[in-house]
């Protein structure tokens, strides 16, 4: 949780209380449904609070923005980001369902308000989304794929609407066709070596692909 502090020192009491949190009901849930890695459980603040975190390092969310998180597994970007943000609304898609129950029962546990689950193939989904996150659950032309017109058309932020992706290590093959792709590296953001090769890519993407 001082990993937490360290980087985001702003955080009202509320935020703070639902991030400590999250320890605990990881934990107890983890050890009934695995939705975690048994060695990143006693990391979780590191290897994904923090990690989900990275986006916000990126953007700043204008209040009412609706943010889709694709794949989100245990709840992560999505989770923390909408902690952060609770002025904005998160919707957290997966095919694996026992995974969305973990994170509706966290959810409930610390009174987070601002999240919807769906279980569902993220193409089923057909709302549109002033951002979709995701944290590298396939390659970006896949992903591109999965997404395709499902972003809002509306600008609030300062960023154009588009995704937030995280993902480490060499993505120059995989990014080389999109000409507006930016990468954001954490390092310059975290000092923990974790984040060495870590990456939030950024594509802004036009309302109709």
């Amino acid at each position: 949780m001082e990993l937490i502090l360290k980087y985001f020192p702003n955080l009202t009491e509320i935020q703070i209380q639902q991030f400590k949190a999250l320890e605990g009901l990881y934990k107890d849930w983890n050890s009934k449904i695995n939705v975690i890695s048994r060695k990143d459980i006693d990391e979780l603040y590191l290897r994904h609070v923090l990690h989900s975190l990275g986006i916000a390092k990126v953007i700043d969310f204008k209040a009412n923005s609706s943010i889709l998180d694709v794949g989100t597994g245990g709840g992560f970007p999505g989770v923390p980001l909408a902690i952060l943000f609770p002025e904005c609304q998160f919707h957290l898609v997966d095919s694996i369902n026992k995974k969305l129950k973990v994170i509706n029962a966290v959810s409930e546990a610390i009174e987070l308000t601002n999240i919807k689950t769906t279980h569902s193939r993220v193409e089923a989904i057909e709302e549109t989304f002033d951002f979709i996150v995701s944290r590298a659950v396939t390659t970006m032309p896949e992903f591109t794929k999965w997404v395709k017109g499902k972003i809002a058309k509306t600008q609030k932020n300062d960023l154009k609407n588009g995704i937030l992706y995280l993902k480490g290590g060499d993505l120059t093959e995989e990014l080389k066709q999109y000409k507006t792709v930016k990468a954001f590296l954490l390092s310059d953001y975290f000092e923990e070596s974790f984040f060495d090769t870590k990456k939030v890519i950024y594509l802004p993407l036009k309302h109709r692909m």
